[in-house]
Formats: structure tokens, C-alpha cells, sequence
């Protein structure tokens, strides 16, 4: 799960004294959501020094600031352009700390986005059951995934422009992310058009179409039309619904 700034984790109640001392760097969490430039705290930061917070607790909240900040770095300065140093710099932590959690980057940006698709999943499958058919299913469904690309430009573009950036690891999971997608669909082809002949084919047709409107929007910073497009994309998955034969040459 991935925490924006300004919305701190929740704290798990009944917390016992652990005397845990805390240190951050100096200037750790400068301006907005840890950024250069201004003065304060990060919202979620924790207090330096000794306190009585689990260890388990801080190294959960240093975890989720860090893959924030991620998503922060990555959609202002694009995945070829963002630092470590960018990165602890947005989420108010060390640069050991930051090792202490990740390898390098790249590890900090692969667990970045499988939290960001965990999240979205979950929220598409949390829509879709409670649909009984198919064509509701996918509109609920399809909603879902739109509106929580809209609900966070930053992590919108994460997940669907600067992935293609990040190196082949990133890539091999944006591709299973969008096969995982095209099962749900091809799961409800047939209900929605008997006559399909090739499902699978058509599903992973559909998802790149989808995508590809998806894309052109972040990319031109048109994230907030995203959940419009609902209807219209659901249509266009409704229009199927043409026989094969009606293709052939000279018909």
C-alpha cells in the first residue's frame, strides 16, 4: 500500500514502549511532502529522537514515505531523471534508511508500483463482485481502475507512463498487470458476445486499446478526464458483437 503525503499510516493501537531513537537528516522533510524549498515536517514524518514506538512501526512508516516519495519523484522528474537523493529528500529520511529498505532505485520503484497494482485491484475486484452481470461487472469494474488513476495523478503516472522507463523488470510487470486485466475481461466475453471466436485475443486487444486511451491522457496531464471515459470505453467493448464473416474480403 502506498500512503500519499499529507495522510500519515495508521497507527495500530496499543503500541508498547520500545524506547526507539530516530534519526532523520538534517532538513529531512524541508517544504511540502518533504520537498526543497520550504520549512516543516512531512505530515507522516515521525519525531526524532527517543520515543515509544515499535521498531516494527517506524520501519513500516520510513517504508511507505519512501515508496510515496517515489511516486512523487518519478511524475516530477520522470523515472531516467529521479535520485536517490530526490527520493529521501520527498519523503524525509536517510539515505541509509532508504538502503536499509531498498537496494537501489529501481527496487524502490518496482515496490512502488506492485503496491499502487495491489491497491488498484483491489479496488476493481471490490466493484466488480458486487455486480451480478457482465455488463455491469466490466462498467463497475472499468470505473474503478479509472477512477483511482484519477483520484492520483502521481501515481497515474507512475504506473502507466514512466514504467515503460524503468527497465525491463518494470516492463515485465506492467505486461503481467495488463494480462491480469485482460483475464477479467475475457472472462466476461462470452456472456457479453456469444459470438466471439477468439476471446483471448480479443480481451488483450481491448486492454491495449484502454491503455492506450489511459496513456494519452496522463501524458497530456488530462488525468481528471479519466473517469468520463467509462461509458464510452464500455461501448466500444459492447460493439464487439460483429461476426467474422461480415470481415471476409469482397462481403
Amino acid at each position: 500500500m502506498i500512503t500519499r503525503a499529507g495522510k500519515p499510516p495508521a497507527a495500530t493501537g496499543g503500541l508498547e514502549t520500545a524506547g526507539v531513537e530516530v534519526t532523520e537528516p538534517a532538513g529531512a522533510g524541508r517544504g511540502k511532502a518533504g520537498r526543497p524549498g520550504g520549512t516543516g515536517r512531512r505530515p507522516d514524518q515521525l519525531p526524532g529522537g527517543r520515543h515509544g514506538l515499535l521498531p516494527s512501526f517506524v520501519a513500516a512508516n520510513q517504508r511507505e514515505r519512501i515508496l510515496s516519495a517515489v511516486a512523487q519523484a518519478t511524475a516530477e522528474l520522470g523515472y531516467a531523471e529521479m535520485s536517490v537523493e530526490a527520493i529521501i529528500t520527498r519523503a524525509g529520511v536517510s539515505r541509509r534508511t532508504l538502503y536499509e529498505h531498498f537496494k537501489n532505485k529501481e527496487d524502490a520503484f518496482l515496490a512502488a508500483y506492485d503496491a499502487a497494482v495491489r491497491a488498484v485491484v483491489q479496488q476493481v475486484r471490490r466493484a466488480y463482485l458486487q455486480q451480478t452481470t457482465a455488463q455491469a461487472r466490466l462498467r463497475a469494474g472499468l470505473g474503478a481502475f479509472l477512477q483511482f488513476l484519477a483520484s492520483d495523478p502521481e501515481l497515474a503516472r507512475m504506473c502507466i507512463v514512466e514504467v515503460l522507463a524503468a527497465g525491463p523488470r518494470a516492463i515485465a510487470r506492467r505486461n503481467e498487470t495488463m494480462r491480469m486485466f485482460a483475464e477479467i475481461i475475457e472472462d466476461n466475453i462470452h456472456e457479453l458476445v456469444p459470438s466471439c471466436q477468439r476471446p483471448e485475443l480479443t480481451a488483450e486487444t481491448l486492454v491495449g486499446g484502454i491503455h492506450e486511451a489511459v496513456f494519452s491522457r496522463i501524458l497530456d496531464d488530462r488525468t481528471g478526464e479519466l473517469p468520463g471515459l467509462a461509458d464510452d470505453l464500455l461501448t466500444a467493448v459492447l460493439m464487439l458483437d460483429v461476426d467474422r464473416q461480415d470481415l471476409s474480403p469482397g462481403r
